[in-house]
């Protein structure tokens, strides 16, 4: 998770993380629609599919991405907004 406030202006916080499969990609997906779903937290948009290896979630103030292993290296987020503060970092 990154926090973008001071970088980016249309986001506050990134979160990117991977999934091994195409399913494990719309089971990630799905749990975070049902969790924000429950606390009443709309998803604006959503882009990509889970057999693109990337979906990304518009939460407002949040932007997640779920990528593939081989998607996350190639768009290389991580890199691209280094200056991001890491707020959590899973291995």
């Amino acid at each position: 998770m990154l926090d973008t406030r001071k970088i980016c202006s249309f986001a506050d916080y990134f979160v990117v993380c991977n999934a091994d499969s195409d399913r494990q990609i719309q089971a990630i997906r799905e749990a975070i629609r049902k969790a924000l779903k429950q606390d009443g937290i709309p998803i604006y948009h959503t882009e990509g599919t889970a057999d693109s290896g990337w979906v990304l979630l518009d939460v407002g103030g949040v932007i997640v991405h779920i990528f593939s292993p081989q998607q996350r290296e190639y768009y290389k987020l991580d890199e691209l907004w280094s200056e991001a503060a890491p707020v959590v970092r899973i291995q």
